[in-house]
């Protein structure tokens, strides 16, 4: 049974252009549903998480990743009376906005963009579920309900403060130009439900990549057992489980790691949530402070891994050689469409006709570019600057990176 404070169906604000009601699913059900039926989430398949999509079949991809986030989010959600089909919709669609190659080809976007309003990946989800997705007869997007676009744009807190300005920096123009024609908002907290997706992300990412990183060889077990959380989780397995063979060991140890998050957030909600007694969703959003988080405790002992995964993965050598190359791919690209926009597919001819200036134009590039899966962005790039012949590009991905 849901809360008073869970985001309810019935009571949603709408979406921007009317629809009739569906008969058989409520309609964050049918949002997650338009989500997970989109061009732009088929693409997370392709797309980075930390490594590139072609270097191992086990690695997480962002389609996989933002699999894990929702059934995260429907298990936080579910046990503490929200509305789990609004958490999960929120979740999977939190990162359809990342460009290709990650967080390394979002910070060459943000850098090459800077120019032209910018360049923010939950700004861009926002973008393709509200005009990039064009399947709908009766408008752009994907017309989802404004419980579900305010969970996306703001997830991780409010992005204004009370008198309206911007907590940090500029909005980027993505949000601001949504916002100002359907407010979403943006100075209060997030529903519930949103900010059960957002701590759902950190969970998952935590976990998935503490065991992407030991796939990878880039620590060992060993290393784990000198942090907190994961020290423990796997002294408490060797405990039970003496001489357990190593696959075996390091799964029941990063699920232990799961459950530490996982009880963690259900705990400091059930504290924070009991005295606030809030009575409707709107409630939650009124209350000033996020009420779907770690303990502090815990918020101190996560910061210790996740320097010891910036150090060991994200900064590891052969990670860093890899940024370096994708980083000169979006470095090309960009500046080559936004000079010769004819090399835009015809589709996209009809938008470049009709921008005025640069900065349009520049718009128009980005999100090309940042819809791009990373094995396109890799074919494209050899196939425009590089010029290398069909048959060579047919052999990509793979051949163009492994080949350093």
């Amino acid at each position: 049974m849901m809360k008073p404070f869970a985001a309810h169906p019935q009571q949603s604000r709408g979406r921007l252009h009317a629809e009739k009601m569906s008969t058989f699913r409520s309609p964050f059900q049918r949002d997650r549903d338009r989500i997970i039926h989109s061009s732009a989430f088929r693409r997370l398949k392709h797309k980075t998480q930390v490594f590139i999509e072609h270097e191992g079949d086990y690695y997480r991809t962002r389609l996989t990743h933002s699999i894990e986030v929702a059934q995260v989010a429907r298990t936080l959600a579910g046990a503490l009376g929200l509305n789990t089909d609004l958490a999960e919709a929120i979740a999977l669609a939190h990162d359809l906005g990342h460009p290709p190659f990650g967080h390394t080809g979002e910070e060459a976007l943000e850098r090459l963009m800077a120019p032209y309003g910018g360049f923010d990946h939950n700004a861009q989800a926002l973008r393709i579920v509200t005009a990039l997705e064009r399947h709908y007869a009766d408008f752009d997007g994907l017309n989802l309900t404004w419980e579900t676009l305010e969970g996306i744009a703001k997830h991780n807190g409010p992005l204004l403060d009370p008198d309206g300005t911007p907590r940090k920096g500029p909005l980027p123009y993505a949000l601001a130009d949504y916002n100002a024609r359907h407010d979403l908002e943006l100075q209060t907290h997030a529903s519930a439900e949103a900010q059960v997706a957002a701590i759902a992300d950190d969970v998952a990412y935590n976990h998935h990549d503490l065991h992407d990183g030991l796939r990878s060889g880039l620590f060992t077990e060993d290393d784990l057992m000198a942090l907190p959380i994961t020290g423990p989780a796997f002294a408490e397995v060797d405990a039970l489980y003496p001489g357990l063979e190593p696959m075996r060991r390091r799964h029941e140890a990063l699920r232990r790691v799961f459950g530490v998050m996982v009880e963690d957030v259900l705990a400091v909600a059930a504290t924070r949530l009991g005295p606030a007694a809030p009575g409707s969703a709107q409630a939650v959003r009124d209350l000033g402070v996020t009420i779907i988080r770690f303990s502090d405790r815990l918020f101190r002992e996560l910061k210790v891994i996740r320097q010891f995964l910036f150090t060991r993965m994200y900064r590891a050598p052969s990670v860093v050689a890899m940024r370096a190359e994708v980083t000169a791919m979006v470095d090309d690209l960009f500046p080559l469409y936004m000079a010769r926009p004819e090399l835009l597919p015809a589709e996209w001819r009809r938008d470049v006709e009709a921008a005025r200036g640069d900065t349009a134009l520049a718009r128009i590039v980005a999100d090309y570019v940042a819809g791009m899966t990373d094995r396109f962005a890799i074919q494209e790039h050899a196939r425009l600057v590089k010029g290398l012949s069909p048959q060579d590009i047919h052999a990509l991905p793979g051949r163009a990176l492994r080949g350093r």
